[in-house]
């Protein structure tokens, strides 16, 4: 069994935004739930997820974006960034851990304190561009912490691979003119947030039509994603895990199952063996159906752990 450590924080339960709003609180204690009710997070070293620091935000945010947050975090009550992405007292701090955690994770998988880690924290990063917030995501969690791969530990190819259904611009935008950094991403197309993907080598996109199941996910994932991993030879892989091309999920308009998911992480797993001595750092993005996305993620996290 591999270690694999869980990165969380009490706070991304606390972020919330209007009543009804899929991005919920909720959807972390579904997670949770799962993982206990399978006997998972059990066998998942616990890490409390600290606060990223500025340093490690400007490495892929500008400073007005960060000050534009500060200044728009309520005291009471919610601010609109967007009519889908709202602040209430709790969303910076929240914001503040998620992106920690994918720092602290890369640290201890760097460090060879874990073989693996899974960051379940909230808001989501995957759209956040440099100096925008937008769907749901305030900071670039995946983005910050390839960046503090590259930076503070000195690796020179970094992958990140995305299967939400939604397609992570803001990922693309910050990593559009970086060849240490591979972005490949799975997503329903054409579908929000209407992004033109940007026409890069180190930029693999698998764009599937509306109701593609899990055949034609898999058949996209191996002509486009792993001949451009294996020929990348990542040092490390980083995950932007998002779990809303479930067929469960109303939202996102695939029917991907938990096999899929499961599939595509042994899939990652190999290839970190091959090339990065297994590491990857894997954290949430999207999945809205609470009970899809316990037991997807639960497939994804058993996969990490190598059971």
């Amino acid at each position: 069994m591999r270690r694999t450590a869980y990165l969380t924080h009490p706070a991304c339960h606390r972020h919330a935004m209007f009543a009804g709003h899929p991005e919920c609180p909720e959807r972390l204690g579904a997670i949770e739930d799962r993982l206990l009710a399978s006997g998972l997070l059990d066998l998942l070293a616990y890490h409390e997820a600290p606060r990223a620091t500025r340093e490690q935000l400007l490495r892929v945010h500008s400073a007005a974006h960060l000050a534009h947050l500060e200044q728009l975090a309520p005291e009471e009550g919610l601010a609109e960034v967007d009519p889908d992405t709202w602040m209430n007292p709790a969303t910076l701090e929240a914001a503040y851990r998620a992106a920690g955690a994918n720092v602290r994770a890369v640290d201890l998988v760097l460090g060879g304190q874990a073989h693996n880690a899974w960051c379940n924290v909230r808001p989501p990063g995957h759209h956040a561009e440099p100096g925008q917030a937008m769907g749901f995501c305030f900071f670039n969690n995946v983005a910050v912490a390839a960046a503090h791969a590259l930076a503070a530990h000195g690796l020179e190819r970094v992958a990140i691979a995305d299967f939400d259904v939604h397609h992570g611009n803001g990922t693309e935008v910050i990593f559009a003119n970086s060849g240490q950094v591979l972005v490949c991403s799975s997503y329903r197309h054409p579908f929000y947030p209407y992004s033109t993907p940007l026409g890069r080598d180190h930029l693999v996109h698998a764009p599937l039509p509306a109701g593609s199941d899990g055949i034609a996910f898999r058949a996209a994932v191996e002509e486009h994603w792993l001949p451009a991993l294996d020929a990348f030879a990542p040092e490390l892989i980083l995950v932007s895990a998002g779990f809303d091309a479930h067929r469960e999920d109303e939202m996102g308009g695939l029917r991907l199952l938990e096999a899929d998911y499961a599939w595509v992480t042994r899939e990652l797993v190999t290839l970190a063996e091959r090339h990065a001595r297994g590491r990857i750092v894997s954290t949430l993005e999207g999945g809205y159906a609470l009970s899809a996305l316990g037991r997807s993620v639960a497939a994804h996290v058993r996969v990490l752990l190598g059971l």
